[in-house]
């Protein structure tokens, strides 16, 4: 059994404890570093089919050598799915509770897990992970208004949920962009969704395109994020165009790819690493684009 742990661990955390204690157990360093990568064509349609021998990643500008390849169709999902209840959104909460227990339904399968967040003035987890949908059903019925808004919150907050689970980890967060009540900075919510390996997924409310009330500040943060993470943002001011969001990150998460590598020897002072990803031998690559998480850490905030 313990056997079978480690070697987990070696496979799939990027970094984990090092030294022995009085009780003799052993903690073994991994450096094992993860990348997850969408490949979209020039409409956005994912890509599928793609080899190992098709990606070039590098770290720092230094060429690496991908220990570890998979299509990420087949691995378990865990999924944070959070849902702005403040005040500014109350118009479309309905629109935006339907839309997310479509998704749910949808994408989840017996091996994934989700975990049902709300934040308004506070951040209320309202499901552990699971992928039991009448768990998941009966707490979205839960789902009530409430006032302020505590986005970065919800983000550090889930982002710890999601750094305790394994393998792939995605956060999908549902609010018009503004944050009045969190305890923590944006600074502190982006850290924590890199030290987790979270992708984030922004759906980005907007009820009217030109409201004078909109948070542009706060929309070019969550789209910052989520290019940062390696997800996407969208823009939706109707329920199709919530629907819509949610099929294409369906679509997306059953089309991703993990590179995974050993980092060669580093230089730099600094604690976060830069990651590049690029396409080679592939037709039509100019057309394409990648998403991935721009680097990690080498420490932890907590």
């Amino acid at each position: 059994m313990k056997t079978t742990v480690i070697f987990t661990l070696l496979l799939l955390a990027p970094w984990y404890a090092v030294g022995q204690d009085s009780s003799d157990s052993i903690h073994v360093k991994v450096n094992l570093v993860n990348v997850f990568v969408s490949v979209t064509d020039a409409n956005g349609a994912p890509i599928a089919g793609l080899s190992k021998d098709n990606f070039q990643l590098s770290e720092d500008n230094e060429p690496q050598k991908i220990a570890v390849f998979d299509k990420q169709s087949a691995l378990p999902l865990s999924i944070v799915l959070a849902l702005d209840t403040s005040l500014s959104t109350h118009r479309d909460l309905a629109l935006e509770l339907a839309s997310a227990r479509k998704f749910a339904h949808d994408v989840l399968r017996p091996a994934d897990g989700i975990s049902l967040f709300q934040f308004s003035d506070v951040v209320d987890k309202l499901t552990l992970f699971s992928a039991d949908m009448k768990q998941f059903d009966r707490a979205i019925q839960r789902i009530k208004p409430g006032g302020a808004t505590a986005l970065y919150d919800a983000l550090y907050l889930g982002a710890q949920e999601l750094e305790k689970r394994q393998p792939r980890k995605v956060m999908v967060v549902i609010t018009d962009g503004g944050d009045t009540a969190s305890t923590v900075d944006y600074k502190d919510a982006v850290r924590a969704e890199q030290e987790a390996e979270a992708v984030v997924y922004s759906i980005i409310v907007v009820p009217v395109e030109a409201s004078a009330g909109r948070d542009t500040g706060g929309e070019h943060a969550l789209i910052q994020i989520s290019h940062d993470t390696g997800g996407q943002h969208f823009y939706a001011t109707s329920g199709p165009d919530l629907d819509a969001a949610f099929h294409k990150i369906s679509d997306e998460l059953r089309t991703q790819y993990l590179l995974a590598y050993y980092p060669q020897q580093r230089y730099s002072d600094s604690d976060f690493r830069r990651i590049s990803v690029k396409l080679t031998g592939v037709p039509g690559a100019d057309g394409m684009k990648l998403r991935y998480r721009t680097g990690y850490y080498t420490s932890k905030s907590h």
